[in-house]
C-alpha cells in the first residue's frame, strides 16, 4: 500500500474509545516518543510552534480525574453525578493520560509583531493543538490504543497548573485520556459529504 491509501486508513481507524482499562499494548517510552513527536512536528500557523503537551502514567494520570471528579462535584446537581462520575472512572481506569496547551506568550509576541492579524493569532493557535491532538489521537489508535478528547477546562484549569507546576503562561486546550479498549466504540454513522459538505468547482 503507497500514497494516501495507508495514511486514510489511519484516519477512518481513529475512534471515540470511552471504556478503556490500565493496560497498553506498548511501552509507555513508545508513547512518550509518540506525543513528543507529534509536538514537534505538527504544523503551526507562522511556524509559531506554540502547543505544549503534559503526559501523565501512574498516580498522575489518576490525580488528574481525582481533581476532576471533585470539581464536578460541587457544581453537578445530584441527580445527575451518578452519571457524571461513572464517566469520569471510566478515564480514570485508562492507562495515562495527555494534556494539551497553548502557550500564550508565543501567541502575545505574534500579536505584537503582526498587528494587522492579531484577533486571528487566538484562533490559529487553537487550529494548531487541534493538528496536534488528531495527530497523537490517530497515533494511539494505530499503536493499539483507545482514547476520546475531553474539555473539562477552564473548570479544571488553575488546578492542573498548581498541581503540576506549570507555566501560568500555557492555557489548558483539552484532555485526552487513554489506555487499552475495554469495549467497542459506538457505531459511527455519517452525514452525506458530496453536495452537503464538500463542493467541487473548476474540475478538469
Amino acid at each position: 500500500m503507497s500514497g494516501s491509501a495507508s495514511f486514510f486508513d489511519a484516519v477512518k481507524a481513529r475512534r471515540s474509545v470511552y471504556k478503556i482499562s490500565s493496560e497498553s499494548p506498548i511501552p509507555d517510552e513508545k508513547i512518550e516518543e509518540i506525543v513528543k513527536t507529534a509536538v514537534k512536528h505538527a504544523p503551526t500557523s507562522f511556524n509559531s510552534q506554540s502547543s505544549r503537551a503534559v503526559l501523565l502514567f501512574g498516580e498522575e494520570h489518576k490525580k488528574l480525574w481525582d481533581i476532576t471528579l471533585n470539581i464536578l462535584r460541587e457544581i453537578v446537581p445530584a441527580e445527575q453525578f451518578p452519571t457524571t462520575e461513572a464517566k469520569i472512572k471510566n478515564f480514570a481506569a485508562g492507562h495515562g493520560t495527555v494534556l494539551f496547551f497553548e502557550d500564550q506568550d508565543v501567541i502575545k509576541s505574534l500579536q505584537a509583531k503582526f498587528p494587522i492579524y492579531h484577533d486571528q493569532f487566538p484562533i490559529w493557535s487553537e487550529h494548531a493543538n487541534a493538528i496536534l491532538q488528531f495527530i497523537v489521537w490517530t497515533a494511539l489508535e494505530q499503536e493499539g490504543l483507545g482514547a476520546t478528547l475531553q474539555h473539562y477546562n477552564p473548570l479544571i484549569s488553575p488546578k492542573v497548573q498548581a498541581t503540576w507546576n506549570l507555566p501560568t503562561n500555557w492555557t489548558l486546550v483539552a484532555q485526552m485520556p487513554f489506555g487499552a479498549p475495554a469495549a467497542p466504540p459506538a457505531e459511527r454513522t455519517y452525514a452525506p459529504v458530496e453536495g452537503e459538505r464538500f463542493l467541487v468547482f473548476g474540475k478538469q
